[in-house]
C-alpha cells in the first residue's frame, strides 16, 4: 500500500509571491492551471526550453487514490524526453499482454508490442499519485537547475478575462486575492475544468447510460502481470470485469454496475466488500484502499483554443476508462504544444501555429473518442442484436483468429498519427512504409547501445538512412542531422531515404535522397511560416 505521506505531505505549499504586491497586475508569458500529471507535464516541457511559466494550483499535493494507472508507450516516450520516464518504469508494472474471458473461460490472449527493438513496454501499470510525486521531483530538479517555473500551491483561479493579446486571471490564496497576466493560458484543470465553465463552454459527446465500481484493494495474490477482462463473469453476472495489477500488491478492480443504482450506496464498503469476495473468494484477504463509482463519457469541447487561453487534457476532453486514454492523451497534448508555443513565444513562428495544436488534437480526441465509444457499445450492448453480435464474436474468437477483432475490451491508446496536418509536406517516397508516413510519430529502433527516440530529443532533425545529408536551418530554425546506415532494425522501420522529424517526434515529411531546399520548405511548413 502506498505509504500514507504521500497524500499527507503538503509538497508545493502556499508561500506569498511578490506578485501578490504589486501595484499592477504581473504578466508572464504563461500561466498553467493545474498541477495534475498534464500540468506538470507541460510545465516541465516548456521549463526544459526555458520558457517563463507560473502553475497554479487549488490543492497543495499529489491526488488521492489511483486514478489513473494505465500509462502507455508513447507517453512513456515523452517522460523520457522529459527526463523521468525510466523512474516511472522503475517503479511501475510493465506488461503487453492481455486476455479476455467469457464466463469462466479464457477466450483468446493479446500481446500490444509483440515487435522487439523498442525502448519501452506497451504499458506500464503506475498510480497517478506517483507520475505526480515522480513528475513533481523532475519539476523541483529543474527549478534547481534555474528552469523558470514557479509552482504556487493553495492559488485558486476565481475569475479569467480575455483581450487580445493576454488573458488576465484573478486568485484566491489563503492570504486574499491578486490578479495576473498571462499571454498564453493554458486549462489543465480537470474534467471538471472550471476555467471551462468561467469562459461559458462546454463538452459535445455522449453520457452512456451504465455505471461502474472502480476498486483498488490490497492483496497478496498470484495472478499475472497481465490486463485480464471478463465479459458475463460467474461474480458479476450479465455485466463485465477488469483486473490489473499496480505497484505495493495494490490490484485495480472494475466491475460494471447497471444503470439503475444508489452510487452512495454502491461506494460504501459493506457493499463493495462482498462484490469483491464474490471475485476473489472468501479466503483472499484484502483491504480496500480506494473506491469511486463512474459513469461512462465521451465527449469533447468543440474547439481547445479559444483566443489566449488553451484547454489541454480533461479539460478539453473526455473517454470511459477502458482503452487507458485519459490521463495518456492528455500528455500527448501536452507534447504537441510546448514546442509550437515556444516557437510563438520566441518570434520564430506565426500565432496560428496554434491553431495547428487544436486541429491535431481534436483529431486525436475524435480518434480516441471513436474507439472509446465503440468500446463502450460493445461492453454494454443497447440492443438484444448487439449482445447477440458479442457474445458470437466472444464465442468464436476462442478457435478462430478472424473473430477476434471484433472483440472489444477497451481499444487500447495507441499514439494519433496527424493524417492531413497542415504541418506535413507530402511529399512521395515510394513504397515508404506506412507507419512512418507524414504526421506518424516515430516508431523507436534499437541504435548500438540506445534508441532512436533518445537521439531525437526534442528538436527538429534531418533523420538520414542510407543517404547523405547534413544539417539545414530555415530562418531562426534549425534541424540537427542524425545519419544511419540503410541496414539494421531503423532501415527496416524506416526504409532509406530522409526523413525530417517534428520536436515532437512525429514526422513532417520524408524524401528518397537529400535535398536542402525542400526540408528548408518542409520547416516553413511545420512551423506555420509556410501556408
Amino acid at each position: 500500500m502506498a505509504d500514507a505521506k504521500i497524500f499527507e505531505q503538503s509538497l508545493y505549499p502556499y508561500q506569498r509571491h511578490p506578485d501578490q504586491d504589486a501595484v499592477m497586475p504581473v504578466r508572464h508569458p504563461v500561466i498553467v492551471i493545474g498541477a495534475g500529471p498534464v500540468g506538470l507535464t507541460t510545465a516541465i516541457d516548456l521549463g526544459l526550453q526555458g520558457v517563463p511559466l507560473v502553475v497554479l494550483d487549488d490543492n497543495d499535493r499529489v491526488s488521492t487514490g489511483s486514478r489513473a494507472i494505465c500509462f502507455a508507450k508513447r507517453p512513456l516516450e515523452i517522460f523520457d524526453r522529459l527526463g523521468c520516464g525510466q523512474e516511472m518504469v522503475d517503479k511501475g508494472v510493465v506488461w503487453n499482454v492481455g486476455k479476455v474471458f467469457m464466463g469462466d473461460r479464457q477466450v483468446y490472449e493479446f500481446n500490444l508490442l509483440p515487435e522487439t527493438g523498442h525502448r519501452r513496454p506497451a504499458f506500464i501499470n503506475l498510480q497517478q499519485y506517483y507520475v505526480e510525486q515522480m513528475l513533481l521531483d523532475r519539476l523541483r530538479a529543474l527549478q534547481g537547475q534555474g528552469a523558470p517555473i514557479d509552482l504556487r500551491g493553495k492559488s485558486r483561479v476565481s475569475a479569467i478575462g480575455q483581450h487580445d493579446d493576454h488573458a488576465t486571471v484573478e486568485i484566491d490564496t489563503p492570504e486574499g486575492s491578486y490578479d495576473l497576466e498571462a499571454e498564453w493560458l493554458i486549462a489543465c484543470d480537470g474534467a471538471g475544468s472550471p476555467t471551462r465553465e468561467m469562459l461559458g463552454h462546454d463538452f459535445v459527446g455522449r453520457v452512456f447510460e451504465d455505471n461502474f465500481l472502480i476498486a483498488d484493494v490490497t492483496m497478496q495474490a498470484d495472478f499475472p502481470t497481465e490486463r485480464w477482462f471478463w465479459f458475463d463473469p460467474p461474480f458479476n453476472p450479465g455485466q463485465s470485469a477488469l483486473l490489473h495489477k499496480q505497484p505495493d500488491g495494490v490490484w485495480r478492480i472494475d466491475l460494471q454496475l447497471g444503470w439503475d443504482i444508489d452510487k452512495t450506496e454502491e461506494k460504501k464498503p459493506e457493499n463493495v466488500i462482498p462484490r469483491i469476495k464474490a471475485m476473489l473468494g472468501d479466503d483472499v484477504p484484502f483491504e480496500l484502499e480506494w473506491v469511486s463509482v463512474y459513469t461512462f463519457q465521451c465527449r469533447r469541447m468543440e474547439r481547445f483554443r479559444h483566443g489566449r487561453v488553451i484547454f489541454a487534457g480533461d479539460s478539453a476532453h473526455q473517454v470511459s476508462p477502458f482503452g487507458a486514454r485519459g490521463a495518456n492523451s492528455g500528455i500527448q497534448d501536452a507534447d504537441n504544444l510546448c514546442w509550437k508555443l515556444k516557437l510563438v513565444l520566441d518570434g520564430a513562428a506565426p500565432e496560428n501555429l496554434i491553431d495547428s495544436y487544436d486541429t491535431e488534437r481534436v483529431h486525436g480526441a475524435e480518434e480516441n473518442i471513436l474507439n472509446s465509444t465503440r468500446s463502450t457499445d460493445f461492453i454494454t450492448p443497447k440492443s438484444e442484436i448487439s449482445r447477440l453480435f458479442r457474445d458470437a464474436a466472444l464465442s468464436l474468437s476462442e478457435q478462430h483468429d478472424f473473430a477476434r477483432p471484433f472483440v472489444n475490451s477497451g481499444r487500447l491508446s495507441v499514439p494519433c498519427t496527424y493524417d492531413k496536418s497542415a504541418l506535413n509536406s507530402e511529399d512521395a517516397m515510394p513504397d515508404g512504409p506506412r507507419r512512418t508516413r507524414p504526421g506518424s510519430p516515430c516508431p523507436d529502433a534499437p541504435i548500438g547501445d540506445g534508441f532512436l527516440l533518445d537521439r531525437l530529443g526534442g528538436r527538429f532533425t534531418v533523420l538520414a538512412i542510407g543517404a547523405v545529408a547534413e544539417p539545414v536551418q530555415e530562418g531562426p530554425t534549425s534541424a540537427d542531422l542524425l545519419h544511419f546506415p540503410a541496414e539494421g532494425p531503423l532501415a527496416e522501420r524506416y526504409g532509406q531515404g530522409v526523413y525530417l522529424i517534428r520536436p515532437d517526434q512525429h514526422v513532417a515529411a520524408r524524401w528518397e535522397g537529400f535535398d536542402a531546399e525542400s526540408i528548408r520548405t518542409a520547416i516553413r511548413r511545420a512551423t506555420g511560416n509556410q501556408r
